[in-house]
């Protein structure tokens, strides 16, 4: 065998197993919408007739506690108060938790709510940094807010003060640039009702992009696709990330992940597994993972659920530089939770959540970028030396480009035989469109992002970055 055929068959057995990983990863998010859609078919069965408004007046309603860290959130900050606290639920409060802002948050707040200094003793059951001072209104319609200034310690120590301030046994952590549906915390809370034999830990709703949707008095009034087309492609892939993917995990009880942006927490279990991690930015994963595995290593049987509704509202990055910030920082997150508990890894101890949950993360959310960046610059080599069997090449390309179009549009269709939040025909054009652009314009800045936190964990990169809010438009 000479050079030039050595050469021919090591980039036909290289093009061989991309295709095949190509394969594995696709055939399990195949696996994964199918799973979803069964499981979202029978939630909306079984809820079809449920009338929420008589939990308002039940005396087994859960009193919950929202928490909301804010910092530098001033452009936002009344509007999304405001959402907060009319919303329709009976029992519950309200602490936002200023978090050492630079601007003019605390001002804000002092001011639009009629803010003074209560005197409210803080025993914290966490170590967090200092608090300043708790706030209350003296407007008695803004009695279930709580508002706390204290010094900057990132949003996993604000949501930790915010958990030990709280006066209910349920926590509602929630970044305070969402937007909520005012039904959000009855749909929330009924998985802590429905509760039996197993213990509901936490429970999370679906994030919606709130770009160009508007906004007025704190309540969402109008549902817009963006014109823009990252944050359009960022509707696509909230989609396919919550109705076909997270549905498929809480029915096989194996869930890692509730969105920072919204989701509910038993609190007790929560400080007793030791609150958000203050060392990670993927204090949300972290604390869910860490918390399940509380609960495993204590041999308590519970589970973690999943609400396919349409909950929460929030503003996507509408700039390369501000996404690449926020995907860089989520894969930092990612590694340093599986890096924390690798123990888990193929752990039999820890049943499916060890031997499914975690190697599928590590493999396909952890491993794949890596995976995609090395494999285009080899393709970008062979390219460039002549070496490439454009045959083959061409049959990879078109299967993976008509996949991703297939499997936005089969995201697309279950948001419209669900939910229907778009009723503009204009509007799944739009996405559409999207879909069609995606392989070769967000998957591959994606996939730069992830690289950059790749990098960035090596060098080791803490902060958060500036995260800078447009606001909602407003009629």
């Amino acid at each position: 065998m000479n050079f030039n055929e050595f050469i021919t068959i090591f980039v036909d057995i290289y093009l061989i197993l991309i295709l095949l990983y190509a394969i594995f990863i696709m055939s399990s998010y195949l696996i994964l919408s199918c799973l979803s859609i069964i499981e979202l078919r029978g939630y909306l069965k079984k809820n079809s007739f449920v009338n929420y408004q008589i939990l308002l007046s039940s005396e087994y309603a859960p009193a919950l506690s929202l928490i909301a860290p804010a910092y530098n959130e001033g452009m936002t900050i009344e509007e999304n108060v405001k959402s907060l606290l009319s919303l329709s639920y009976n029992n519950y409060q309200v602490i936002v938790v200023n978090d050492g802002s630079k601007d003019n948050s605390m001002e804000l707040l002092i001011s639009t709510y009629d803010l003074v200094q209560a005197d409210i003793d803080y025993e914290p059951k966490i170590a967090t940094k200092n608090v300043k001072a708790i706030y209350q209104s003296r407007n008695a319609a803004f009695k279930k807010l709580l508002v706390v200034d204290k010094e900057n310690g990132g949003k996993a120590d604000a949501l930790n003060v915010g958990i030990n301030i709280a006066q209910n046994p349920y926590v509602v952590c929630i970044d305070v640039d969402c937007i909520l549906d005012r039904d959000s915390l009855l749909k929330l809370a009924k998985p802590f009702m429905e509760s039996n034999n197993k213990r509901v830990i936490a429970t999370g709703g679906v994030v919606r992009i709130a770009n160009q949707c508007v906004i007025k008095d704190g309540r969402l009034i109008e549902v817009n696709v963006p014109d823009k087309l990252l944050p359009r492609i960022q509707v696509l892939e909230y989609l396919r990330a919550f109705l076909l993917g997270r549905m498929a995990w809480e029915r096989l009880d194996g869930l890692l992940l509730i969105s920072g942006a919204f989701g509910a927490f038993d609190k007790e279990i929560a400080i007793l597994a030791g609150g958000y991690n203050t060392k990670t930015v993927g204090e949300d994963m972290e604390l869910v993972v860490r918390m399940r595995k509380y609960m495993h290593e204590h041999d308590l049987p519970y589970t973690v659920s999943f609400i396919p509704d349409p909950l929460c509202w929030t503003e996507a990055p509408e700039s390369f530089s501000i996404f690449k910030k926020q995907r860089s920082r989520w894969m930092r997150g990612t590694i340093e939770t599986l890096w924390t508990h690798r123990k888990m890894f193929f752990n039999p101890k820890f049943k499916l959540l060890g031997l499914v949950s975690v190697p599928y993360w590590t493999f396909f959310e952890f491993m794949a970028p890596f995976i995609e960046f090395v494999g285009l610059v080899i393709t970008i080599y062979f390219i460039t030396m002549g070496m490439v069997n454009w045959d083959s090449f061409a049959i990879l390309l078109l299967f993976v480009y008509f996949y991703s179009i297939m499997f936005s549009v089969l995201a697309l269709l279950t948001e419209e035989l669900t939910y229907h939040k778009y009723v503009k025909i204009k509007d799944y054009v739009k996405l559409l469109e999207g879909a069609f652009v995606e392989p070769f314009h967000f998957h591959l800045m994606s996939v730069y992002a992830a690289m950059v936190g790749y990098y960035e964990k090596i060098k080791g990169t803490h902060g958060w970055g500036e995260m800078t809010r447009k606001g909602f438009s407003k009629k």
